[in-house]
């Protein structure tokens, strides 16, 4: 498999999983929780996308960011597996995010700073284009800030859809950039 495809298809898991995340109430995924599942293996995909932009400096800085980043998604995935194993359980929940809270060592690295390091990891990749593809580069760091900001001050699921929508779109866009269109190549 091409690592073009792998690329586009950690892309469709990881919007897959925003569409979850941002429609329904993860509590009742059962028997499976499909949104973070979907997040998990997308978030590991997308490690394909430190091959395919050019290899310069900042390529190797952005491959190290976002292979940090997707570790992280992992981390951040399994406690999410957890607190998903507690069902409507809202004081073993309460515990949890207690000890998180309490526990800087976890906290930082798989909750608040890591997972962020993908998409500055994926958004440095872009930079690396900006000269001859401004307006697709401007799609992925927009829709990156979009993401945080949605996550961490606006707790909204819908304007982070939106900026996984504009990231990812901006990442599949520069991943066929030389070529007529991102169908064309998927099929060939």
């Amino acid at each position: 498999m091409k690592t073009k495809t792998i690329c586009i298809i950690g892309l469709a898991f990881f919007v897959m999983s925003y569409i979850l995340f941002s429609q329904v109430s993860l509590n009742t995924q059962k028997p499976i929780d499909f949104a973070h599942w979907f997040n998990l293996i997308g978030a590991v995909l997308l490690i394909s996308f430190n091959f395919v932009f050019p290899k310069n400096t900042l390529n190797s800085i952005a491959s190290i960011i976002t292979t940090i980043g997707v570790i992280a998604h992992i981390g951040l995935c399994v406690i999410d597996f957890i607190f998903w194993s507690f069902g409507n359980n809202e004081i073993k929940s309460e515990e949890l995010r207690i000890q998180l809270s309490n526990t800087p060592s976890i906290l930082y690295p798989f909750v608040i700073v890591g997972p962020s390091l993908l998409f500055i990891g994926l958004s440095l990749h872009a930079i690396n284009l900006i000269k001859v593809e401004p307006i697709k580069v401007i799609m992925v760091i927009f829709g990156a800030i979009v993401i945080g900001v949605s996550f961490f001050a606006l707790k909204n699921g819908i304007f982070m859809l939106v900026g996984c929508l504009l990231f990812a779109l901006g990442l599949a866009l520069l991943l066929y950039r030389k070529d007529k269109s991102i169908i064309d190549n998927f099929i060939n």
